[in-house]
Order: C-alpha cells, then structure tokens, then sequence
C-alpha cells in the first residue's frame, strides 16, 4: 500500500485557524460503515447516538506549553520544542535553527529560566537541560507558548489569541501533563456533553497517552511499510482496564475518542491479549487491512493528507468511503484538522 494512497487536495481557506465559538457547535460528518451512508449533524448531537450500550474512552492528558523561544548569548534566536521529560531538568528537544547550535550553548528564555544544548541524540532531537530556580512546569505556565501545529498561524505578541489557545487546545477533562499536541477529538466535549451522556446511562472511561512528535511528522517513504512511529508513552489504569473488559463480556461498544485512545486501547490488547492496567510505549501503526480488536466506534477530527492518522481512520471505514467523505466534507465545506470539524464513525 502506497502513501499516495491517502493523498487528496485541501483548498487552503477550509484548515481551521480558530476553534469554533461553542466547542459543541462544531459540525460532525456521521458515517455509517455497512450502508456506507454519510450524514451531516452538529457535535451536540453525540447525545442521539450512544446509550447505554455503549462505553466512552476519552484520552486526559494535558497539553504543555512546549514552545520556546530565546537568544543564545550572541544575540541569535533560538526556538526551542520540548518533546519529552527525562526527569532532573532533562528534556529531549527540537532546537532551530539546529545547524547554529553546539554541544554547551546557554539558551535564555527569560530572567528566570535558561536552557544548555547537551548533545544532539538520534532524529535531530537535542537532549537539553533547564537551568532554573523553582519547579520548571510552573515556570513554563508563564513562559512557555501552546505548540499549534505549524498549519495554524499564529501573532504571538497578540495576548487575547495566546489566552484562547491556552483555553481551547486543551480538552475540559485534561488532568496529566505530557502532551506536546491536543487529542484534537476531544476538543469538542463540554462538561454538559459529558453529563447528558452519563444521565444517558454511557459510562465514561479515561486513557493517557502522551501525544509527540508524530503527530506532526508526515509519513515520507512512499511504501507505508517502511514509516516507523515515532514512540509515545500511554497508561491505562485499573478502574478503565475494569470497564472496558466488562463492557465486552457484555457485548457493549467501545467508543473510541481520537486516535490516541484507539492506539492506547488496540496497543494494550496486542501486547497482552487483554485490556489491563499497565503503563507502556506504543509505537502501533495502524493502517488497512488491520482488524480491530476493542474499538467499535470512532470520533476523529479530519486529518491531513498522508498521515498516519488518516491511515488508522480508513482502515476503521475502508480508504474509499474514508476517502469519499472527505470530498464531501470539502464540497459542504467543513472545516479541517486540529481546530476542525469532526466525523463519527460507526
């Protein structure tokens, strides 16, 4: 199977460069697997299609302020992403301009927080450590900037925009720090989705994974056999481990919130052939003709051409009808990626 496969052509004007006023007013393409049937609701209507045979798995983690940007003591700019906590003040991340940095070069963020470029590791990542006074996650709350994919621009100097993503590219139930990307599906939940859901007897159950660096990574092999993934951290904790396994003795659904909950969930179940509690690195990639083994149902937001995120969403619904329903989501004009509209598929 061909990366060129998963290709199609975006008029620019339709990437969301803002989120939807109400989170829950965004428009959701509903799709239909058997009768390949497509359908044009709004979010808010989640509500009519799920009772109480059905199981929500939302992914909680938390989106950091991963996006820095600093001089080094010459006076030249530097951008620095930060990918991963190794702990200790020890991160790994993008620096740039990368070519212009050396091993022992002191990037200053702000008065009160510096980085040291240490060593280049493997795919271009740095292996940085903060030089700082005080708990640096709270430093980067006022220092640090929302890492918006790069199809999103931005004003930095524009303090309302700052304060709207810190508020709106972060989920409503985000509890654990970690995410250099927002599980974008769940950006569309509100507290009173959640609660109509539960008084419709849905029960709600809760992943981590720690979304990285390949969510912004295009695939660039033309065979998809040769993409690697990149490695993210995912945790699943006893009480979900319960729900899930009950609700497929019980013959319920498992709905499935974004990719990042569908990997978690299909990750755990093919490393030990069950849903448990356990922490773990997923590196799954799933494309057509993978077979799913716990997800029944999908919410995910539209994604770009030749992702592997588009990839695990047509081998759910078949790459033609996945394919045939972008094209109608670009005719009716939808609104595409993180900030987008999104599809319900079951």
């Amino acid at each position: 199977m061909l990366t060129s496969d998963f290709d199609y052509n975006l008029p620019e004007e339709l990437i969301a460069q803002l989120p939807c006023e109400k989170r829950c007013e965004s428009r959701m393409m509903v799709l239909e697997k058997n009768s390949k049937k497509i359908a044009h609701k709004h979010f808010f209507d989640i509500v009519d299609f799920l009772d109480e045979n059905d199981v929500l798995v939302l992914n909680n983690t938390k989106v950091i302020p991963a996006r820095l940007f600093g001089q080094k003591l010459t006076g030249a700019n530097v951008e620095v992403f930060l990918l991963k906590d190794l702990g200790n003040n020890h991160w790994e991340a993008l620096l740039k301009p990368s070519k212009r940095i050396n091993g022992g070069n002191i990037i200053k963020i702000s008065p009160e927080l510096g980085v040291k470029a240490i060593r280049l590791i493997e795919g271009g990542k740095w292996l940085i450590e903060f030089l700082c006074k005080g708990h640096v996650r709270q430093i980067l709350q006022k220092v640090g900037n929302i890492p918006l994919p790069p199809y999103i621009e931005r004003n930095l100097s524009n303090e309302d925009i700052k304060k709207l993503d810190f508020e709106r590219y972060q989920t409503v139930f985000a509890q654990k720090e970690g995410s250099v990307a927002a599980p974008t599906a769940g950006l569309h939940f509100t507290k009173e989705i959640l609660e109509k859901l539960e008084k419709k007897g849905v029960q709600i159950a809760y992943v981590t994974l720690d979304v990285g660096l390949g969510t912004f990574r295009p695939v660039k092999c033309e065979n998809i056999l040769e993409h690697k993934m990149e490695t993210e951290t995912f945790e699943i904790t006893e009480e979900t481990a319960k729900i899930i396994n009950e609700a497929k003795k019980n013959k319920k659904n498992i709905v499935a919130v974004g990719t990042t909950s569908v990997r978690t969930l299909e990750t755990a179940f093919q490393k030990y052939g069950e849903i448990k509690a356990c922490k773990g690195f997923s590196e799954l990639f799933i494309y057509p003709p993978y077979e799913f083994k716990v997800v029944d149902k999908l919410l995910t937001n539209f994604h770009l051409p030749k992702s592997t995120l588009l990839m695990l969403t047509s081998a759910f619904a078949e790459r033609e009808f996945v394919l045939e329903a972008y094209k109608n989501a670009i005719t009716e004009k939808y609104r595409f990626y993180s900030y987008g509209d999104c599809m319900f598929i079951y």
